[in-house]
């Protein structure tokens, strides 16, 4: 019992280490591959399919302003203001989640932006209570590391925005054949409008229900311009 307890404890340690270590190394380096590019491109070898893995990481100065703002519109309007946690939000989705579970359909998530940047990071997409924990684990951590600016920048190059695309700079090339510098408010808005789904719903095909939910974001973007600093 007591080896038990010392290579616990050791363990524990060793997590604890290695997450902060690991946390502040990303506040100065590209986050190489997340769990879940990992995780898809284990999915299409096994349904026999070749990887798709689209990404080229470039700095904050390389992406349009016009896409911060869009994510910020559509995911997180407080990202700003909170320490990773919008509890406001978090309080009304739950109530909101009650009543689809009790209709039997799918319910929805709160997480802020830091949380979803925390989860792409360094989870798998999974949804119990133990990931959840680690979750606001680890959006503590870069809430307390990471700058609100170097959290977005990481967030617009790992999160999923297409089937096998990730970040900015891939999602652009692929959508609208130009740079993520170069994106304009109804393209950002676009981007934006698919991340709930990536793969389901695609930027350069939007649908009906994409370009009402785009028209949404341009009209909470024009809401927010000149009140969002980084």
């Amino acid at each position: 019992m007591k080896k038990i307890w010392k290579w616990t404890k050791r363990l524990v340690i060793a997590f604890f280490v290695l997450s902060i270590l690991s946390t502040l190394l990303f506040r100065f380096i590209p986050v190489p591959v997340t769990p879940l590019m990992i995780l898809r491109c284990v999915e299409q070898v096994v349904d026999g399919e070749v990887p798709k893995l689209k990404k080229n990481w470039v700095s904050m100065d390389e992406i349009s302003p016009n896409l911060m703002l869009a994510v910020i519109a559509s995911e997180d309007q407080k990202f700003a203001e909170h320490f990773g946690f919008d509890f406001e939000a978090i309080e009304k989705v739950a109530k909101q989640n009650i009543k689809l579970e009790k209709r039997g359909k799918p319910i929805k998530g709160g997480s802020t932006i830091s949380q979803q940047c925390a989860k792409n990071v360094y989870l798998f997409p999974q949804r119990s209570w133990i990931r959840k924990g680690f979750e606001v684990y680890f959006t503590f951590l870069i809430e307390l590391f990471w700058s609100k600016k170097r959290i977005m920048e990481v967030y617009l190059n790992i999160i999923e925005m297409g089937d096998g695309i990730y970040g900015a700079q891939a999602a652009a090339k692929t959508f609208f054949k130009k740079d993520a510098i170069n994106l304009t408010k109804a393209e950002a808005a676009t981007i934006a409008a698919v991340l709930p789904n990536p793969r389901k719903w695609n930027a350069a095909k939007p649908s009906s229900y994409i370009n009402k939910r785009k028209n949404w974001i341009l009209r909470q973007m024009g809401h927010l311009r000149g009140s969002i600093s980084l």
